[in-house]
């Protein structure tokens, strides 16, 4: 089936050439140039991955992603200014999945897109039986994570994660009391080579914890440990 990929920009001459790369890979597209058509067509129709221009007339790529993650997971890369740190940085506070500095390779968009996609797809894969899908569940304490149907409660709250931020703490929950490093959280969440830095692995965590004191103020389930990485802790 193929893949629906939203492009919203207000520059025409990004939108025309993306859209023509995407659809030369076998990918369909669907264009917007501002944020408010953007957010009504995506919340009735959800695109499998949406790519958004932070700098936006009528609605900025913030906003857009800010009502965007009140009704829908859908993964979303960011589109920032070069240099831009403070855009990379709120845009991952806010919930996208990955972000690109402009001006941009095409070939690592379309690189990112594939590898979230992915991603995607493995979390949406066929059901096994009830006795597969319990044996993949992760209980650790007060927290639970159901793989199979993307899905994670904290003392039987739900917390809507996408899906980096799970891949991230799945792999700080399947070894409790174990420091992952920084690189290791990066090949878990970031797969085929796909390049980030340190710091986007240090954003997706305090947005990880920002999630779960929403529904615990006093979680403390995620541990720095400075100079070495994360471990998760079941306490």
């Amino acid at each position: 089936m193929t893949a629906m990929i939203a492009l919203v920009d207000d520059d025409r001459n990004i939108l025309t050439s993306v859209s023509i790369a995407l659809q030369s890979e076998g990918f369909g597209v669907r264009l917007y140039t501002d944020g408010e058509a953007a957010l009504k067509a995506l919340v009735e129709t959800p695109a499998d991955l949406a790519v958004l221009d932070i700098k936006m007339p009528r609605m900025d790529g913030m906003e857009l992603l800010r009502r965007l993650r009140e009704k829908t997971a859908m993964p979303v890369i960011f589109l920032t200014s070069k240099d831009d740190e403070l855009d990379e940085a709120l845009g991952l506070a806010m919930g996208a999945d990955d972000y690109i500095a402009k001006p941009f390779s095409q070939r690592l968009l379309i690189a990112r897109i594939r590898a979230i996609l992915r991603r995607t797809e493995n979390r949406a894969g066929p059901l096994g039986t009830s006795e597969e899908q319990a044996a993949e569940r992760i209980v650790r304490g007060r927290l639970e994570m159901d793989p199979a149907r993307h899905r994670v409660t904290w003392n039987g709250h739900d917390v809507t994660l996408t899906v980096t931020e799970f891949m991230i703490l799945e792999a700080l929950a399947q070894r409790p009391g174990f420091v992952k490093n920084r690189d290791q959280l990066m090949t878990a969440a970031y797969q085929d080579d796909v390049y980030v830095d340190d710091r986007t692995i240090d954003s997706h965590i305090k947005r990880l914890r920002r999630k779960f004191r929403q529904v615990d103020p006093a979680f403390k389930g995620i541990e720095t440990l400075y100079g070495v990485g994360y471990r998760f802790s079941e306490d």
